[in-house]
């Protein structure tokens, strides 16, 4: 098994990056291959992670991603396209090259659907937020819209609700599946700013809300393709299904973060790559052993 890994792991956020500390520091020789991006990128600010303080999301994954490197972990900068096995060695293909491992790990993340406004993607992390749990925090009495009109609205609206001034569900165009107080199902035509950040919509007939903040609910991608191409099982949403141990139903290949069944949020990925880390060390060290 000439130039091979111990172990690869597809993603560079909290969950790959705690696999990977976890691996390396076990003497298994570890990859991390990541094109640089995670939904931590749209994470303005977080505050709710123990011993971080207040700090960004591009900010705690690149200390990350310099923490993995500074322990001996080979950094691959490149996106993942395709992974295959032979029931002994993994062999990912990316962008930048093709690598092999005697164990895979997939922590891809979970991609948030987006809808095309004019203006949104100018905001992200300036008010436009795809996460509640994360940052309604932030919008304590403040005047804050929902995108979206299905169950994943239901649910953001409701812990935003909780905390903000006034909350309105947007649902450009759609019909809601469920009954909220300030509704407006007009189509948006843009993402207003003011001072940098997000000041309202404007929709297309030419009407305005002023907003302090605005969530994007309109679903959840799976992240499980890479996965699911070499035969995990997903749920119906298309995460990844794991066992205790984070590994897949397909041996050797295991997965963690938010690609994985599960809230999505920071402490649940790196107790994902804790486990996916332990767990590989004693598959590939101690032969299963505990």
């Amino acid at each position: 098994m000439e130039n091979i890994y111990d172990v690869i792991i597809i993603g560079g956020g909290p969950a790959g990056v705690s696999a990977a500390l976890y691996a390396v520091r076990g003497g298994l020789a570890t990859a991390i291959i990541h094109s640089g991006s995670s939904a931590l990128h749209r994470a303005e600010r977080i505050e709710n992670y123990y011993g971080s303080g207040a700090l960004s999301g591009a900010d705690l994954y690149d200390r990350g991603i310099e923490q993995a490197r500074a322990l001996g972990v080979a950094v691959i900068d490149g996106q993942a396209t395709f992974a295959q096995t032979d029931g002994e060695v993994f062999t990912v293909s990316a962008t930048v090259g093709e690598y092999k491992a005697k164990r895979l790990v997939v922590a891809t993340g979970a991609a948030r659907k987006t809808v095309d406004i004019a203006g949104l993607k100018d905001y992200e992390g300036k008010g436009v937020s795809y996460c509640a749990v994360c940052d309604a925090f932030f919008y304590r009495k403040k005047r804050v819209g929902v995108i979206g009109a299905g169950e994943f609205a239901e649910h953001e609206y409701s812990a935003i609700k909780n905390v903000a001034g006034a909350t309105f569900l947007l649902t450009d165009g759609e019909t809601p599946s469920f009954t909220a107080d300030n509704v407006a199902t007009d189509r948006i035509a843009r993402v207003i700013g003011r001072d940098g950040r997000v000041g309202g919509v404007a929709f297309e007939d030419g009407t305005e809300l002023e907003l302090d903040g605005l969530f994007v609910a309109v679903g959840v991608l799976g992240s499980g393709a890479i996965a699911k191409s070499i035969g995990a099982f997903t749920d119906v949403n298309g995460a990844i299904i794991t066992d205790e141990k984070g590994m897949t139903n397909v041996a050797g290949l295991y997965a963690a973060g938010d690609c994985t069944v599960g809230v999505k949020q920071v402490g649940k990925a790196v107790a994902d790559g804790m486990t996916v880390g332990i767990a590989l060390i004693n598959d590939l060290k101690r032969g299963g052993k505990k």
